[in-house]
């Protein structure tokens, strides 16, 4: 059998030592507050009292009656399915392009990536100003009175609003993922598909795709997890309006406990959208991760 020697003991010993200040930050900054909001999720309590009285799951089935925790859902759907859907193809796009022989390339690349440094909360205020001010004044400059640009202002045209402003932000992002996976693809694959006779598509369809296949899978899970907990772009430019029109389910979650006074309540949407973070991200991957193994 084989025995470890001293200096391999030793060596273990050190890497357990260095895990333990990330274990600690992860347990108490993420695994405690967890089953925290788990235990307060079966009480009434709203966050200053010493007494938290226990209601069982009737936050639960209040989550499940509520109207308005309904359409925050809906709406953190709609943006979650439109947000995944257009920034991964238009990150592609993009990638594809600076892939290529454009000229300027490492320049445009920095220019696409520089938003993602900005905070969301100031990606936010600035595109409020530019529907609000900015737009409007180059309409009517361009004698295009009868058009709005306050997207913002608007129930039916918020949503796209929030989408102009997102994919802003995270495209160039998500577009250095797919362009490191594309310049990893072996140049031989795209020779012998030109041999076979293989046209751009064809290329495209039958190497590319199969070869960036885990990319694909890290930047859907990711820009699904990420849409489905928008907030900060809330915050700083729609409020969740107008009305209730653009409030997402964590934005609920936040002027409930908080705003609201109803921890409990609040603790208990939480747990749920936490239940269906983890639900679509495993779906996700056991589906991508077995397409990735069939390619």
């Amino acid at each position: 059998m084989y025995k470890k020697s001293k200096l391999t003991k030793k060596m273990e010993r050190q890497y357990a030592v260095l895990l333990v200040p990330g274990l600690l930050i992860f347990t108490v900054g993420l695994i405690l507050p967890l089953f925290m909001a788990l235990g307060y999720s079966f009480t009434s309590w709203n966050g200053i009292s010493a007494n938290k009285q226990f209601v069982g799951i009737a936050n639960y089935i209040n989550a499940f009656k509520d109207k308005v925790v309904w359409n925050a859902w809906w709406f953190t759907i709609k943006f979650t399915v439109c947000n995944t859907v257009i920034q991964n193809i238009l990150a592609l796009l993009l990638a594809l392009m600076l892939d290529g022989s454009i000229k300027g390339k490492k320049v445009l690349r920095t220019i696409f990536f520089i938003p993602c440094l900005i905070s969301a909360v100031v990606v936010g205020f600035v595109w409020a100003k530019l529907y609000g001010n900015v737009f409007p004044a180059i309409l009517k400059a361009a004698g295009l009175n009868g058009h709005s640009a306050m997207l913002f202002g608007n129930e039916k045209t918020v949503l796209w609003g929030l989408l102009g402003a997102n994919n802003w932000q995270w495209v160039g992002y998500w577009m250095l993922i797919y362009l490191a996976a594309l310049q990893s693809v072996p140049t031989e694959l795209y020779d012998s598909a030109k041999v076979d006779g293989a046209n751009k598509l064809q290329q495209f369809r039958h190497v590319t795709i199969p070869m960036i296949a885990p990319a694909i899978t890290i930047c859907v899970v990711g820009i699904t997890t990420g849409s489905l907990k928008v907030y900060d772009l809330l915050v700083s430019s729609t409020s969740g309006g107008p009305g209730r029109s653009s409030t997402s389910i964590i934005f609920l979650i936040y002027k409930t406990a908080i705003g609201g006074r109803q921890y409990g309540y609040g603790s208990a949407l939480s747990v749920i959208l936490t239940v269906v973070l983890l639900l679509v991200a495993c779906i996700q991957l056991g589906s991508l991760r077995k397409h990735e193994v069939q390619m």
